[in-house]
C-alpha cells in the first residue's frame, strides 16, 4: 500500500501538485506581511506540504480530533474562515477546480481530480482544521 502511495504522490507532484502547493505556500508567505495573518500563513504553509503530498493524509476538525474547544474551531475561527475565503480561499479552490477538471479528462487523472476537489473544499475553510496520517484517523 505505501508503495501505490509514494507511486501517486510522485505522479501527483509532477502533474500539478508542485503548482498548488507554491500557491498555498504564496499565500502563507503573503499571510506572514501582517502580525495578524501569521496563524493564517502557518496553516498555509501545513495545508500547502499536503498539496505536494496529498495521498496518505487527511484533513479533520481539531474538536473531533482532539476533543477539546479551541480559538480555531469556535466562532473566532468561522470569522477567521470568511475573512480567508475573501481573500485567499476563493482563488485556491479555483486553482484546485480548475486541476480537477483537467485531472478527470482521463480515467488514469480521476484519483487526482479527486484529491483536488478534497483540497479546494480545505481551501474554502480551512480554519480549524488540522493535516493528519490517513491511518491515524
Amino acid at each position: 500500500m505505501a508503495i501505490f502511495r509514494l507511486i501517486f504522490n510522485i505522479a501527483w507532484f509532477v502533474l500539478g501538485g508542485f503548482v498548488m502547493g507554491l500557491a498555498w505556500w504564496l499565500a502563507g508567505i503573503l499571510c506572514f506581511i501582517s502580525i495578524i495573518g501569521i496563524p493564517f500563513g502557518r496553516a498555509c504553509f501545513v495545508i500547502g506540504e499536503m498539496a505536494f503530498w496529498p495521498f496518505g493524509q487527511q484533513t479533520v476538525n481539531r474538536r473531533q480530533l482532539t476533543g477539546e474547544h479551541d480559538l480555531g474551531t469556535g466562532t473566532m475561527g468561522m470569522v477567521g474562515n470568511i475573512i480567508w475565503f475573501l481573500f485567499f480561499g476563493i482563488w485556491l479552490a479555483i486553482g484546485h477546480l480548475t486541476h480537477a477538471l483537467a485531472c478527470f479528462i482521463t480515467i488514469i487523472g480521476i484519483p487526482f481530480g479527486i484529491q483536488h476537489l478534497k483540497l479546494a473544499l480545505l481551501s474554502l475553510t480551512p480554519i480549524g482544521q488540522t493535516v493528519v496520517p490517513t491511518e491515524q484517523y
